[in-house]
């Protein structure tokens, strides 16, 4: 058990160090070129444990200077899940290779491994905060717990999903990866568009790549949004906004490149994308009733959880009380989903099972 303790320790303060490196010269160089009057030497250290923790999907709480005017950011980009994801992964079975085989079972070095990330994870949030930024360290021990039991359950001895599970996943991946070609066709339809608030930025040079960096690990919500609308619920940006092929109502956008491909008017025939998530439930039907009723339902099931977890995930609020609502509405999104898989799921069922009835 020491030597368990020990390795597992040793690695998770690797798997930490191996992006919060790089995270620190992002942050220096960001510092450096920025300057301010007020700023020390301490700012690039906390810039780059944000940057780690919003990696992590974990929220900020914000007191936006001149006047200290409380803001939030939990809009944080689904892409940057798979920086910690992948790392972890990695340190994980370096340290199952170190470890030789010398533990009695590997779920118990899992779990003693992601509960001592998920302590290290609390114990940045808490000690980076500042008066202007506050990391929701209490969320801290869920997040990095959950994320690391998930990346340390596909290294290894790897755990395999349910079938059910497995259905649900094919489901959820095919909607998002048809959203995703849409929204990397609508970027290229739109690249005028998009180039012009990517100059007004003036990012320059090394802005300019870390800002194609982060609106690349922003596209998975952009694909959740994009997938949002049309399944006929749409998606705001900003408070007070709606953006579905049946209504339409939007303000003053902020300067962001994928904002750009957003539509300019009302689109009744985007809700034809309905007829694809009914599509969905058919194959869901045809793939789960193959092995019983009750495999149906759990994926079913599973769908919408999946569905509850990518609307949250591609959802938040942007800094100001302006734009408090970003993204899609869970609620809204999960119902859809709901329903259109349901309809769909629900009339496979029963042609089936009139198809067998009649030829018994």
């Amino acid at each position: 058990m020491q030597r368990v303790l020990s390795v597992s320790l040793s690695h998770v303060i690797r798997s930490a160090a191996t992006l919060l490196l790089p995270f620190s010269f992002i942050a220096l160089i960001a510092w450096a070129t920025a300057g301010s009057a007020s700023g020390s030497t301490s700012d690039p250290i906390r810039g780059a444990v944000w940057i780690w923790l919003g990696a992590h999907h974990l929220p900020f709480q914000l007191a936006l200077p001149p006047t200290s005017l409380p803001g939030y950011l939990t809009f944080l980009p689904i892409g940057g899940l798979v920086l910690p994801f992948l790392v972890i992964r990695a340190t994980f079975n370096r340290a199952i290779d170190r470890l030789q085989g010398d533990f009695h079972d590997i779920n118990g070095v899992r779990l003693i491994f992601s509960s001592m990330y998920a302590v290290l994870l609390t114990a940045l949030a808490f000690l980076s905060g500042s008066t202007a930024v506050t990391p929701q360290w209490y969320l801290a021990p869920i997040f990095g717990f959950i994320l690391c039991l998930l990346a340390t359950m596909s290294a290894g001895y790897r755990v395999h999903p349910s079938r059910a599970l497995r259905i649900a996943l094919r489901i959820t991946s095919i909607y998002i990866g048809v959203a995703l070609v849409v929204t990397t066709l609508l970027l290229i339809l739109n690249f005028t568009q998009v180039k012009n608030i990517t100059i007004s930025l003036q990012p320059g040079i090394f802005g300019g790549l870390l800002l194609l960096f982060l609106n690349v690990l922003y596209l998975p919500n952009a694909a959740v949004a994009t997938a949002a609308y049309f399944s006929g619920t749409g998606l705001a940006v900003g408070a007070g906004t709606i953006v579905s092929p049946w209504w339409y109502q939007l303000g003053q956008l902020p300067a962001l490149p994928l904002l750009g491909i957003l539509p300019t008017s009302r689109q009744p025939l985007a809700l034809l994308g309905v007829l694809f998530f009914i599509g969905l439930g058919v194959l869901l039907a045809r793939w789960a009733l193959a092995h019983g009723i009750q495999t149906l339902i759990q994926s079913y099931l599973f769908t919408i959880a999946l569905a509850t977890l990518l609307a949250y995930l591609g959802s938040g609020a942007l800094l100001t009380a302006e734009m408090g609502a970003l993204g899609v509405s869970i609620w809204k999104f999960v119902l859809s989903i709901a329903i259109e898989i349901g309809i769909g799921a629900a009339v496979t069922t029963l042609v089936m099972n009139k198809r067998l009835s009649g030829k018994s």
